[in-house]
C-alpha cells in the first residue's frame, strides 16, 4: 500500500553551537522547502533543543522560522525526547507523523526529507543514514582514507542521530529516546528491530558533520573521527 505524506517532526538538539548552527539551519530550511515541493501539502514542523546552552545558539536559532525549547538537562537524549513529545503534540496522531533527527554541528542534502517521505512510502519504519566528517576539518590523508573506507552504494547501517528517520508510533512502541549521553540513538534503533521494525539503510543523503575531535558527549561521532585520526596517525 502507498502511503501519503505524513506530518514530519525535525528534532535539532543543540548544546553550544553558535559556530555552526547557522549553517545547519540554512541547510535545513532549504530541505523543508524541497520537500514541501516535491510532496505537496505535506507539514513540516522543525524544533531547536537548546540543551543547556551558555553562548549565542539561542540567538541564532531564534533567527530561523524554527520552534525553539531550552532545557537544561545537559543530555543529549533527553534533548531530543523533548523535542519529538514538542512536536507530537501539535502534530496529530502518531500513525500520522515521520520523525527526522540532525545535529546543531551537522549540515543536511537538500533532499534529505524528501528522501526520507519516499523510503517511508516504500515501506521503511527506520531509515539509517550515512555521516561524513567535514573534510575540511581533517588532513588530506584522513579525507582519503574515509573516501577508501566508505564506499558508495554500500552504507554499513550504523546508526547516527544526525540522519536519522522513523515513524513516530514505531518510536513510541520502541519506548522514545532514553536519558542516555550518548547511543541513545543505537538504544533506540535496538528496540525497534526488537519490535520488527522494517529498517533502511542509505546513503543516497549523506548528513556532513563536524569533524572535530571533542564533541558534544563523551564517545560519539567526535571519538571516532579523532580514533581514526589517530590510527591514520600512529599516534599513541
Amino acid at each position: 500500500m502507498t502511503l501519503g505524506s505524513p506530518a514530519v517532526a525535525v528534532v535539532v538538539p543543540v548544546h553550544n553551537e553558535a559556530e555552526l548552527l547557522d549553517d545547519c539551519l540554512a541547510a535545513l530550511a532549504a530541505a523543508v522547502e524541497h520537500s514541501q515541493r516535491t510532496h505537496p501539502g505535506v507539514r513540516i514542523a522543525t524544533v531547536v533543543v537548546l540543551d543547556a546552552c551558555t553562548d549565542a545558539s539561542a540567538q541564532i536559532a531564534g533567527s530561523w522560522p524554527v520552534r525553539v525549547l531550552s532545557i537544561d538537562a545537559r543530555n543529549v537524549g533527553t534533548a531530543r525526547r523533548r523535542g519529538v513529545a514538542a512536536l507530537l503534540a501539535e502534530l496529530g496522531s502518531p500513525e500520522d507523523v515521520w520523525i527526522s533527527t540532525t545535529d546543531g554541528d551537522s549540515v543536511v542534502p537538500v533532499s534529505w526529507l524528501s528522501h526520507q517521505l519516499d523510503l517511508r512510502a516504500a515501506g521503511a519504519d527506520v531509515v539509517l543514514g550515512t555521516v561524513r566528517p567535514d573534510f575540511a576539518d581533517l588532513t588530506l590523508e584522513h579525507a582519503e582514507h574515509w573516501l577508501e573506507t566508505h564506499p558508495r552504494g554500500r552504507p554499513a547501517g550504523n546508526v547516527h542521530g544526525a540522519n536519522l528517520g522513523l515513524r513516530a508510533d514505531v518510536y513510541l512502541a520502541a519506548g522514545q529516546f532514553a536519558d542516555l549521553d550518548q547511543h541513545e540513538d543505537v538504544e533506540l534503533v535496538r528496540a525497534a528491530r526488537a519490535l520488527r521494525a522494517r529498517v533502511v539503510a542509505t546513503d543516497e543523503n549523506e548528513v556532513v558533520t563536524s569533524g572535530r575531535f571533542w564533541g558534544r558527549t563523551p564517545g560519539g561521532y567526535a571519538a571516532f573521527v579523532r580514533a581514526t585520526h589517530e590510527r591514520i596517525a600512529g599516534v599513541g
